[in-house]
């Protein structure tokens, strides 16, 4: 088929996407989200609101989160993305999940990977975080089946497990 306005020529995404190198084509409009859970089967980050104010599509580009909703595929060219599913290591849970699982910070689960990403992204960049500082980093997370506090405490427990490992995890 020939390349259109309604049918752009595909491009080749080369990219790195849980310590895995990936090539494949790709619509030079595809969004991010739709590429790993169509493409690429990681089906962690969720489609919520398509409009970058839920976290629930969140994945870490480069180790910054990212909304995938929002994120045309092709940026990802050349870069290093993590989803949920690249986390946990072979021994386990990484010790930002096993903190959530321990403070009993999931209820449904829907937003809980977008949450234990960001927490990665603020733990990487702020090891001994504030409430405050947790929760103005966490604020484009929303989850509507909690008050929020368990999950305060996981971020501050996974600080304290990070900091007791020197911040060493199997795959940070």
């Amino acid at each position: 088929m020939r390349a259109s306005a309604d049918h752009p020529a595909p491009i080749l995404l080369e990219t790195t996407v849980n310590r895995r190198p990936v090539s494949l084509e790709i619509e030079p409009r595809a969004i991010l989200l739709d590429v790993m859970r169509d493409n690429l089967g990681l089906t962690g980050a969720k489609r919520s609101c398509d409009t970058q104010v839920c976290g629930a599509c969140t994945v870490l580009l480069d180790g910054s989160p990212v909304s995938a909703c929002c994120t045309l595929a092709y940026e990802a060219g050349g870069r290093e993305i993590e989803t949920i599913e690249g986390l946990a290591g072979r021994h386990g849970l990484h010790p930002i999940q096993q903190a959530f699982v321990d403070r009993v910070a999931i209820q449904c689960g829907f937003c809980t990977p977008g949450f234990v990403l960001a927490t990665k992204a603020l733990l990487a960049e702020n090891p001994r975080p504030t409430r405050s500082e947790i929760e103005d980093f966490l604020g484009g997370n929303l989850c509507r089946c909690t008050g929020y506090w368990n999950i305060l405490d996981a971020v501050a427990d996974a600080a304290m497990r990070l900091e007791a490992t020197n911040g060493q995890s199997e795959t940070s």
